[in-house]
């Protein structure tokens, strides 16, 4: 299945660092999210657009994850010549993610 299929996205940008969390629809589906997502596959997942660590907050009362993304937006969004390059792109990127 793809993630999109159990969870949905929020994002946010600051500076050159996007932040993303991922929130389970149902949180019984939250212990599959914090097995699967872990930094180093969410680091994967993006290479070549991350270039710095991906740390990872676990928040399960709120069923969901918070990653920080170091080095993720070509310098920062007002530095960066990529259009697409911001956190709700990034997000949807995530959420096509194939999960077990």
């Amino acid at each position: 299945m793809l993630l999109r299929d159990i969870a949905h996205t929020r994002t946010g940008d600051k500076g050159n660092r996007s932040t993303l969390s991922v929130i389970a629809y149902d949180k019984k589906d939250f212990a599959l999210l914090e097995k699967t997502l872990t930094p180093e596959r969410v680091q994967q997942h993006y290479a070549g657009i991350v270039h710095g660590p991906v740390e990872r907050y676990s928040l399960p009362q709120l069923g969901a994850l918070n990653f920080v993304m170091h080095q993720a937006l070509g310098g920062g969004v007002t530095r960066s010549l990529a259009l697409d390059a911001h956190g709700k792109c990034l997000s949807a990127k995530l959420l096509s993610l194939v999960i077990e």
